[in-house]
């Protein structure tokens, strides 16, 4: 769908590969379709993440597989397969978390947790991107107005008693927000750090969440 909308504005269509980046085969198709398609990976952005929010009571040990899968190992095996192409391309890794790794919430634990493991990650990887010369940093993001955001919406309303509505404005005056953020606010961030002009920026996770991150860091 994302990419016929794309297509329309009359831009160039994108290489699309639909797989589950749960498994292992479907990172590997993904890595797969780009060696034999270009050869080449200058820029890997990682974005997968549907955790689920809830009561964590009645949360059961799938909620938290499912998660981790998604969202942390499949940025841990994508990070592990291109690698070598960064490295020759001298590229970068724009990891997009979440900004539930620096602010729990008692109806986001898995998602909370999963998000911390890959800023943790970021940084570790970050490490190596500065002996092999290939930038790794990490964006996260607030509410930012997607389908994702609707549902968590509706799962955190059913873990509390309310409506999807109230827990939508709910959110919004607890991070004291003027409005949701938009994609277009996080596409602008992972193309500037994928540019030569982030070329000294390493290591860094950068919120964009209009201020809903309470802390210093």
């Amino acid at each position: 769908e994302a990419q016929r909308k794309l297509a329309a504005t009359g831009a160039k269509a994108p290489v699309t590969v639909a797989g589950d980046l749960k498994t292992l085969a479907g990172c590997e198709a993904v890595h797969r379709a780009v060696t034999e398609r270009f050869g080449r990976c200058d820029v890997l952005v990682t974005s997968a993440g549907a955790t689920k929010a809830g009561a964590f009571v009645k949360q059961p040990d799938e909620d938290w597989h499912d998660g981790f899968a998604l969202k942390f190992y499949s940025c841990v095996r994508l990070n592990r397969l291109f690698w070598p192409m960064l490295v020759a391309a001298q590229g970068s890794v724009v990891n997009i978390i979440g900004g539930a790794a620096r602010t729990p919430d008692p109806e986001f634990l898995v998602g909370g947790s999963v998000n911390a493991a890959v800023a943790n990650f970021s940084k570790g990887l970050s490490g190596l991107g500065k002996r092999d010369g290939v930038t790794v940093n990490a964006i996260l993001p607030g509410l930012t107005e997607t389908e994702r955001v609707h549902t968590l919406f509706k799962q955190r309303a059913a873990a509390t008693g309310i409506t999807p509505e109230e827990a939508r404005k709910n959110a919004i005056a607890k991070g004291g927000l003027r409005r949701l953020g938009q994609p277009e606010d996080i596409a602008a961030l992972a193309l500037f750090l994928a540019s030569p002009a982030a070329r000294h920026i390493q290591g860094t996770s950068i919120a964009v969440d209009g201020g809903e991150t309470s802390g210093v860091f």
